[in-house]
């Protein structure tokens, strides 16, 4: 279930240390300013570096994510490579067949009485968005670990976010 932009925000408030009006702070701007923002009181609103920075202060992927769903489609962050090897790899390979396996049990379930419920329709687009996400993140291991330009990408972008998660902090 996505939330809205608004709900998005709100979360990732709540979720920085102090709230709002700490992460107004942290923005450098007043906790009435971003509320009204938040709440787009007279055409305000979050521009996206601002909430860019949000997500990065309270640690959450929540805009992607809301973005994402919003785009009608799913948001995935992506392993560090020092946290993966083969095994890993194995073992996301592994994961998967078994989530066929789950997939193709609870949709021949669904399917058993020909009519798809809403209950049934949910449960089997969780199962396919999981999977979905986790091929996604075989494949973005793969490149990262065996492919010597994602290799270096990947620590370039670690670099730049650590810089804008620094950037942001500072307000």
């Amino acid at each position: 279930m996505a939330l809205s932009l608004r709900g998005a925000y709100q979360a990732m408030c709540r979720q920085f240390n102090g709230g709002a009006d700490a992460m107004a702070y942290a923005l450098g701007m007043s906790a009435a300013s971003l509320q009204n923002r938040i709440y787009e009181v007279k055409g305000q609103a979050v521009s996206t570096e601002h909430a860019l920075a949000m997500q990065a202060l309270s640690g959450t992927t929540l805009f992607a994510e809301t973005v994402a769903a919003l785009s009608g489609g799913s948001f995935f962050a992506h392993p560090a490579i020092d946290e993966v090897d083969n095994d890993e790899l194995f073992t996301k390979f592994q994961q998967l067949l078994e989530d066929f396996g789950h997939l193709g049990r609870v949709h021949r379930e669904a399917t058993a009485d020909g009519v798809v419920d809403e209950h049934e329709r949910a449960n089997l687009e969780r199962i396919a968005n999981d999977m979905h996400r986790r091929i996604q993140e075989l494949l973005a291991l793969t490149w990262r670990i065996y492919c010597r330009d994602e290799r270096a990408g990947a620590k370039a972008m670690r670099s730049v976010a650590d810089v804008a998660g620094g950037r942001a902090a500072q307000g």
